[in-house]
């Protein structure tokens, strides 16, 4: 059995940070719309719209 001491105290985990940033989440979302225009492969379109989708979840676009 291990018992907690100054040598082994309990830690918690850091507080998360954000990977994205919001401004980072619309810059992808712009990228997204602009490569959707020029695929002509139906299956990649699909992905692309599920992925900007799911980005527009956490920044509602602009109009």
């Amino acid at each position: 059995m291990t018992t907690m001491t100054e040598d082994n105290p309990k830690t918690e985990p850091g507080r998360a940070r954000a990977l994205f940033s919001t401004a980072d989440f619309r810059l992808l979302r712009t990228a997204l719309t602009s490569y959707a225009r020029q695929t002509e492969d139906r299956e990649e379109l699909a992905k692309i719209n599920a992925l900007h989708h799911r980005l527009g979840t956490y920044v509602p676009s602009d109009g």
